[in-house]
């Protein structure tokens, strides 16, 4: 069986080689950034809050599991964050296509990224994952939810159910450039459980494209809680990140 998926693996290699999605470059697995394109994204790969994943200051080298400030305050409701990149004007070339215009092609080598980004973390816990729902409005106007493409390869790769109609979403306005304390007022009381039976003592990863205040995480995570889930924690492709 393994030698039939690898000779079917290789044919379709051949008819389809595998290249990077933004500029087409030769790589040698699909899903992938070319070693150019890697390279001109600002990865989180360096010291980081232990909790919430918060790059810290070039240069610096922190004593153990330090938090950030808004971690060591007791401000993160989530039990952990990671994110792949930051976002900034390289990740932008990748994020906003993705979200806005239609470069689904892009999903598997961001989802690949965030794996990646989960590697200092042990997610043998986690029971469900779960892509941040889009109303349907939204979704309507998209065609697709950009947080469920980036979902389906991270739950496959944890070998764990993905569950995207536990919870509806009710239409807001677009958050962009709203304070954190106005993009919390916006998305408090936008999301609703439906099914409680799938999540109550279920410990669930969220997944979405870009977090910038984690105010969605963070409303999301209360109503889960609420419904009686276990634990909930989240990994997005990219985050905005001010000097801490």
């Amino acid at each position: 069986m393994v030698k039939c998926r690898e000779f079917f693996h290789n044919i379709l290699n051949f008819i389809y080689p595998p290249t990077c999605p933004l500029c087409n470059a030769g790589v040698s697995t699909h899903g992938e950034f070319c070693a150019d394109c890697w390279t001109a994204v600002n990865w989180i790969d360096g010291p980081k809050c232990a909790k919430c994943g918060y790059p810290f200051v070039s240069g610096y080298e922190p004593d153990g599991d330090m938090l950030c400030p808004i971690c060591a305050a007791g401000k993160s409701e989530l039990d952990w964050i990671r994110s792949a990149c930051v976002y900034d004007d390289a990740s932008k070339q990748i994020m906003l296509p993705f979200k806005h215009a239609g470069k689904i092609k892009y999903a598997r080598a961001m989802s690949n990224a965030m794996i990646w980004a989960l590697r200092d973390i042990d997610v043998s816990n986690i029971d469900i994952v779960m892509p941040v729902p889009l109303a349907w409005r939204r979704l309507f106007h998209r065609g697709y939810n950009q947080a469920t493409l980036l979902a389906e390869p991270i739950a496959h790769a944890m070998g764990v159910g993905l569950d995207y109609d536990s919870v509806r979403r009710k239409y807001r306005p677009n958050m962009g450039h709203k304070t954190s304390a106005q993009r919390a007022e916006n998305v408090r009381g936008v999301f609703r459980v439906v099914r409680p039976n799938k999540i109550r003592g279920k410990r669930i990863l969220l997944i979405d494209d870009v977090m910038t205040s984690g105010a969605t995480f963070s409303e999301l995570r209360r109503v889960l809680m609420r419904a009686g889930a276990a634990g909930v924690s989240g990994v997005s492709f990219c985050r905005v990140v001010h000097t801490i």
